[in-house]
Formats: structure tokens, C-alpha cells, sequence
């Protein structure tokens, strides 16, 4: 048995803290230089979604490979790998001089992340034996990722104008270098014995969800009937269900459906696709309001959003400590709820809002996200047997995701149906642009709040049977006993 003596322990948690900063501040800090990159490079709304979602879409579709790689080949050098592509990646983008190279580093960048995030639950599991002393490490893990969203706007900002847009993706680089040392020293290798890849099911699934999210991206603005849209469609409608049956018959899936047979691992999966949904939808188009519909400075949207973010790391304690003692239940709802309310109330504001009207609503919003974060990560550590813990995380990282792909691309839509047509962008006509984000918004808040009624009753408390415990409990049967 590996002797894990209370420093080692520290800098493995370091190690995985670190780099989910990074990623965490890469997905917030390119928001802010998006306004930048559509003058610079040239390109309109359809462009800078393909930003965002070409990094979310190939993240998405290889993080259930991901898993499976670390479970075959370990955890620690598919780690290891992922990070120094990550890494390469966030370098490739500040080099680019065109939308096609920047969307092509940023799908490298999403390879790296898929690689790397898998296995960072694994890895906590494998280290920090104890439950108690566990979920004080998930909840410093998950307040780090909040840091990073925290620190992200503020520092777009002032990157952004300092240095142009390419100045938000060399930030990574110092940080991914210092990663891969720190993960060569600390990171333990282990494995869970998986004995093949699951060759069908990836090329299914990578497919399918690129030929769906390609045809949600270009059917607002190609039209649904193009035929190219048409065909991404059919594709995605044939691809997806044959993906399912080959994973209900294979001896060893990418994605183990049975997980979904647990309501209460069904009700955190939900809440985390659902939060993303909501809440990246948002986050996209919130810069492009302050900046080219209210004129705000890139420094100061950023710095105006710190509240909320700073929300976030503050929830992550409290998230932690109400599920330790109530279960998940009360935290995930709450959330949910919090966040339907942010998103309704800020779609009461529009272009000529000052800052004070609707500071309240960017600190629900970030209370209630920071709310689920600790918690869905904690009940897949407890819901599930430790063979199956890495691919239960990059399941639930793979629906968080596809829910903020589908988000922006969803949002995107509904908000692109109220703008006229032409290659003009929001700035050009900004009571057509606030019309239809209110709109989008009010939508991702009816969403939130179904999903919290949901997710109330998935979770809602079950007499405790030798094989069915509680639901609104932690399932100390699904893992080993410790001393």
C-alpha cells in the first residue's frame, strides 16, 4: 500500500488545484477578449460561438475517452499528456492570425482538457482515503475552480488591453509549464484495469455530437433548411441512438448507462448539464452587451463581474458543509432556484442600467452556481464504486460541457431571432440585441426552474433498503470501508 504521508497528499492537491485554476480561467478569460477578436480577426457572432464552442465541442465529445485512457493506461500519464497538449494548445491561439487557426488551438487546448480533467476525481479518491478529510479536498478543489473564474474577468480586462486578445491564452502557458512539473513530482500512477477501448462507441459519440452541435451553431444563420444543416442533423438523429445500443451491448463502455438508474446521481448529472445550460449561456453574451451595447471598457466588464464570481468561491465551503450533513439535495435545489432568479432579474435591465440596479442579481447568480459545483462532485465519489469513478466524472464533465454548448448555441439562437438580418454585429443595433438576450434569458430561467423541481424530486427522501439507501444520504455501500 503507497504510504501518503500530509505533505505529499498537499501537493497532489496543489497539482490538481492548479490546473483546474488554469482551465477554469481559460473559460471565463476568453469571454472577455471576444469583442477584440470579432474586430481583429474580422469575424461576426457565428465566429466568435465557434471560439467558445470549438475548444467546448471537442472537450465534450473526447472526455468519456479521456477516462477510459486513464483507467487503461494510467491516470497519471494520460494526465501528463493532456496537460502539455493543453499547454501547446493555449500557445497555438496566441499565435493565431485568423478565425480558422484560433478555433483549430482551441480544439487542441480541448484535447489537453479532455485528457487531463477526467482523472482528477480519480486521483483525489485514490489519495485521501478518509471521507471527511475527501471532502474537504473536493471543496478546496472546487472553491480553486471558482478562483479561477473569479480571477478570469478581472484579469481579461486589463490582458486584453495591455497586450491585445492573444494575451489571454499566453497566461496559460507559465502556468501549464509549472503544472507538468508539479504533476511529474507529485501525481500517483494507477490504474483500473480496463482491459479495451471502446473503439465503436468513441467514433460514435465524436460524431454524432460534432455533426449536432455543428448543425445548432450554423442553423441560426445559415437557416434551418440549408442543406448542410439538414444534413448535420440527419447525421446527429442516426449517429447518437446507434451510439447508445452499442454502449448497452459492449462489455466495456465509455458510457456505463446503468449509472443513470441512480436518481440521485441522475439528479446531480442533471443539475450540472443544467447550470452550464443556463449560466455559460449567459456569461457568452454578457461582455458583448457591456462592451458594445452599454460601451463599458474590456477592464471594467471584467472587474464589474467579479462579484459574482467571487460569489462562487464563497458558496463552495457552504456547499460543501450543507451536503456533508443534509445531503445534496438541499444544496442543488437551492442553487437551481438562485440561478433562475439571477437570470430573470437581469432580463428586467437593459442598455441604460447603471451598475447598482442589477449588482444584486450578479451576486445570486454567483451564489447559486457555487452552490452545485461541490456538491455534484461529491455525490459521484459516494454514489458510485471506485472502479467506476473516473468514468462517472468525465460522464458528469461531459454533460457540464455539452449542457454550456448547448447553451450558448440554444441562447444564441433565441436571441439571434430577434436581431434583423445582415452581417451587422450587437453593437450596431443595440435595442434588437437587448430584446432578444432578454428573451434568451427569461428562457434559460424558465429552464433553471423546471430543472430545480426536477431535481427536488429525484432527490426527495427514500426509505433506506439493503439495496435502495436513501436517496437525500451519502451511499457509504457504494465504496470500501476505511478505518
Amino acid at each position: 500500500m503507497e504510504e501518503w504521508t500530509p505533505r505529499r497528499k498537499r501537493l497532489v492537491l496543489a497539482t490538481l488545484c492548479a490546473t483546474m485554476f488554469m482551465a477554469m480561467l481559460d473559460n471565463v478569460i476568453v469571454n472577455n477578449a471576444l469583442p477584440r477578436i470579432g474586430r481583429d480577426l474580422h469575424t461576426g457572432v457565428g465566429g466568435l460561438q465557434w471560439v467558445v464552442e470549438g475548444y467546448s465541442l471537442v472537450y465534450a465529445a473526447l472526455l468519456l475517452t479521456g477516462g477510459t485512457l486513464g483507467d487503461r493506461y494510467g491516470r497519471r500519464r494520460i494526465f501528463l499528456v493532456g496537460l502539455a497538449l493543453f499547454t501547446a494548445g493555449s500557445a497555438a491561439a496566441g499565435l493565431s492570425w485568423s478565425t480558422g487557426t484560433l478555433v483549430a488551438a482551441r480544439m487542441l487546448q480541448g484535447v489537453g482538457a479532455a485528457l487531463l480533467t477526467p482523472g482528477s476525481l480519480s486521483i483525489l479518491r485514490h489519495v485521501f482515503t478518509d471521507e471527511r478529510e475527501r471532502a474537504r479536498a473536493v471543496g478546496l478543489w472546487s472553491a480553486v475552480s471558482g478562483l479561477g473564474l473569479a480571477v478570469g474577468p478581472v484579469l481579461g480586462g486589463p490582458v486584453v488591453e495591455a497586450f491585445g486578445w492573444s494575451g489571454v491564452f499566453w497566461i496559460n502557458v507559465p502556468v501549464g509549464v509549472a503544472g507538468l512539473l508539479l504533476a511529474a513530482r507529485a501525481l500517483p500512477e494507477f490504474t483500473a484495469g480496463v482491459p479495451r477501448l471502446d473503439l465503436p462507441g468513441q467514433a460514435l459519440s465524436a460524431l454524432g455530437l460534432g455533426a449536432l452541435v455543428h448543425a445548432l451553431i450554423d442553423g441560426p444563420g445559415e437557416g434551418w433548411r440549408a442543406p448542410a444543416v439538414l444534413g448535420c442533423l440527419a447525421l446527429a438523429a442516426l449517429l447518437l441512438p446507434v451510439f447508445l445500443l452499442v454502449e448497452l451491448r459492449t462489455a466495456t463502455p465509455m458510457l456505463d448507462l446503468r449509472l443513470f438508474r441512480d436518481p440521485v446521481l441522475c439528479g446531480a448529472m442533471l443539475t450540472g448539464f443544467m447550470v452550464s445550460f443556463g449560466m455559460f449561456g449567459a456569461v457568452f453574451f454578457l461582455p458583448l452587451l457591456m462592451q458594445d451595447v452599454m460601451g463599458w471598457a474590456p477592464s471594467a466588464a471584467g472587474i464589474a463581474g467579479l462579484p459574482s464570481t467571487a460569489m462562487i468561491v464563497a458558496a463552495a465551503p457552504v456547499a460543501g458543509a450543507l451536503t456533508a450533513r443534509y445531503g445534496p439535495r438541499p444544496p442543488l435545489v437551492a442553487g437551481l432556484t438562485l440561478c433562475a432568479v439571477a437570470l430573470a432579474g437581469l432580463s428586467a435591465y437593459g442598455e441604460h442600467a447603471r451598475y447598482p440596479q442589477y449588482l444584486w442579481v450578479l451576486l445570486v447568480m454567483g451564489f447559486g452556481m457555487g452552490l452545485t459545483f461541490a456538491p455534484v462532485s461529491i455525490t459521484v465519489m459516494r454514489r458510485v464504486e471506485p472502479a467506476r469513478a473516473g468514468m462517472a466524472s468525465a460522464t458528469v464533465n461531459t454533460l457540464r460541457e455539452l449542457g454550456g454548448v448547448i447553451g450558448v448555441v440554444v441562447l444564441g439562437a433565441i436571441l439571434a431571432s430577434r436581431l434583423p438580418p445582415g452581417p451587422a454585429g450587437p453593437g450596431t443595433d443595440g435595442p434588437a440585441f437587448v430584446e432578444g438576450l432578454h428573451l434568451a434569458l427569461r428562457c434559460g430561467s424558465a429552464a433553471l426552474a423546471g430543472t430545480a423541481a426536477l431535481v427536488a424530486l429525484l432527490l426527495r427522501p427514500r426509505p433506506a433498503t439493503p439495496t435502495a439507501p436513501a436517496a437525500d444520504r451519502p451511499t457509504p455501500a457504494a465504496e470500501p470501508a476505511h478505518s
